[in-house]
């Protein structure tokens, strides 16, 4: 049953507002008369769960009700950071990796905040909604098609929204970009590119710290994401974290809004980053020098969407490169160009075929939101960008409306992985996109960053 007839469902049930991807507001969830903090769980509180962890404990509006991972250093490490907010101790659950079904049982949790490694992001996830509680899982949402649907047809059962934490999607110059093809600055949109062009050999391995075995080592004996991250490098082969560039590129062609993703193709270059940094840090003869890893250095997937535009979507983690998320947006006026700062738009740059800084138009077209929040922003992780991402959450469940981003947008995000891979494997042929909408992404309209809250 779509989202939108069970909120239908409940409104006329209740008499209340319950807005489009809310529909089964029960007692977990409602607010008191007196009570306006939004009671919220984490599962997960690593490094990445622990930035939402210190922003939650910043704002006045939520209360940290109980937290969940199974290292206790970490549940030791969050719980101090509860201590110093001046916070009351959260509940802890870290016996085993299903202790997160005990948070869920709790009453008076609304939201929880998802921060696992990428294996456990769907089925939390979907027990989260079953729950009865809003979900926001970090990226990627899945790993399989099959996820996907899950994801999906989990919120249309439940009513319950999920939230893909896709902190991008709220940076500062994608936001304003996103302002100027609102106002038809670079006319009808014709081609995009992104991408995750991020050098994380460190990251691989040991998060670059010597005292965990070197620095090359993962698995067992690796440091934070080292332990989980990197198999995916030895056994998989496509774009394993494509939602930090297509995010963005989404919500500038109202991807389940009005258009959707068609087919993609995709091809991986051979791999050898990974093998030459093992040899370089540990030696020819460590034992990881003979791992043979399966991921392409260069992913390269090219989407068609239903509207005719083209995205070129880079996977890129395993040379030596600076950092960059590859914008670029081109419409039938002109186009800007992150990886240089530039735009050009006929008729309004100064000489023809020539760039111009996109400063001084980043600044004019500043999005509303940064306008607004600046000042809270401030502080907050990926220059700001962290704040906004968990402020719409919060505020969701406030408001008891749907999330900008939500679990349609999970899917169809997290799908072009397990799609880059059948690509891949099938030597680059196109692999469909499911619709995951349903149809519905002909009348949907666009929502995100068009509430002057979130």
């Amino acid at each position: 049953m779509p989202i939108k007839d069970i909120s239908r469902r409940y409104f006329l049930k209740t008499g209340t507002i319950a807005g489009v991807g809310v529909g089964v507001l029960g007692a977990n969830v409602a607010f008191g008369k007196d009570d306006r903090k939004v009671k919220i769980g984490f599962i997960g509180v690593g490094l990445r769960g622990r930035e939402h962890l210190r922003l939650a404990l910043q704002r006045k509006d939520t209360e940290v009700v109980a937290i969940c991972d199974i290292d206790p250093q970490a549940i030791k490490i969050s719980q101090e950071m509860i201590r110093k907010a001046g916070r009351k101790k959260a509940v802890a659950f870290s016996d085993n990796e299903l202790s997160y079904k005990k948070l869920l049982e709790r009453t008076d949790i609304q939201g929880v905040i998802i921060a696992t490694p990428w294996l456990w992001h769907t089925r939390m996830a979907v027990d989260v909604m079953k729950s009865g509680k809003y979900a926001g899982v970090e990226v990627s949402a899945a790993n399989t098609l099959q996820e996907c649907w899950d994801l999906v047809n989990t919120s249309e059962a439940t009513g319950m929204p999920c939230m893909i934490l896709e902190n991008v999607c709220y940076r500062r110059d994608v936001m304003a970009v996103l302002n100027m093809v609102r106002q038809n600055m670079f006319g009808e949109m014709i081609h995009l590119e992104c991408g995750y062009q991020h050098d994380l050999r460190h990251v691989k391995f040991n998060n670059g710290k010597q005292p965990y075995g070197g620095g090359v080592e993962f698995g067992e004996k690796g440091f934070s994401e080292a332990k989980w991250r990197t198999a995916h490098s030895v056994n998989r082969n496509g774009d394993l974290y494509p939602t930090h560039g297509i995010g963005p590129v989404a919500n500038y062609t109202n991807i389940n809004r009005g258009n959707r993703f068609l087919y993609l193709t995709s091809t991986a270059t051979k791999s050898r980053g990974l093998h030459n940094y093992i040899v370089e840090k540990g030696g020819k003869d460590h034992p990881n020098a003979k791992v043979r890893f399966k991921l392409g250095d260069i992913i390269t997937t090219v989407i068609k969407t239903a509207n005719g535009e083209s995205i070129i979507v880079s996977h890129d983690t395993n040379l030596p490169r600076p950092y960059s998320l590859g914008f670029r947006v081109q419409g039938t006026k002109g186009l800007w160009m992150a990886v240089n700062n530039s735009l050009f738009i006929e008729g309004t740059s100064p000489r023809a075929h020539v760039w111009e800084s996109a400063r001084s138009y980043l600044k004019k077209y500043d999005h509303p939101l940064w306008k607004k929040y600046e000042k809270d922003a401030t502080g907050a992780g990926h220059g700001g960008m962290d704040y906004f991402v968990l402020h719409a959450f919060v505020e969701s469940i406030k408001r008891k409306t749907s999330t900008p981003l939500d679990a349609y947008d999970a899917a169809a995000w997290s799908a072009i992985t397990p799609l880059s891979e059948q690509s891949i494997a099938q030597g680059s042929q196109p692999a469909h996109f499911p619709d995951f909408t349903r149809g519905r992404w002909m009348k949907r309209k666009p929502i995100f960053a068009l509430n002057d809250q979130y």
